[in-house]
């Protein structure tokens, strides 16, 4: 575990108050925003560390790399809304016996996997019908 620094906990906080995913540059900027003196590279250590130690999910959109506050310690999906951002953390057991069993029947061990699953949440789905 990383030493807790005055720059790691505004990115934990900042991370903590954004609404679903968010790129590091976003991030920076906000902290920015507030009169913060943190480096961009700082924001992408710090990000990076927290995704690790479970405390931030990460995700990779159009070749960029996104993050969010994430339930530490917990395995969980999740459903993001393709046009607004709206992410909701959901337990998928289906998934979970899926990955094991498909991971033996090839002699696999240990297996660990990512599900996101990509749509459009009702609000959008609504607008975007209109």
């Amino acid at each position: 575990m990383k030493r807790n620094t005055w720059q790691r906990e505004a990115v934990r906080e900042a991370l903590g108050s954004s609404e679903g995913f968010v790129s590091a540059q976003a991030l920076h900027s906000a902290l920015r925003d507030t009169g913060s003196p943190i480096g961009l590279a700082t924001v992408y250590r710090a990000l990076a560390d927290l995704a690790v130690e479970g405390e931030a999910d990460s995700l990779q959109q159009e070749g960029e790399s996104l993050y969010r506050a994430c339930t530490p310690g917990s395995h969980h999906h999740h459903l993001i809304c393709r046009n607004c951002g709206l992410t909701v953390e959901i337990e998928a057991d289906a998934v979970e016996v899926w990955a094991k069993t498909v991971a033996a029947e090839h002699g696999f061990t240990q297996p660990n996997h990512i599900v996101d699953v990509f749509g459009y949440c009702a609000a959008c789905s609504v607008a975007l019908a209109k």
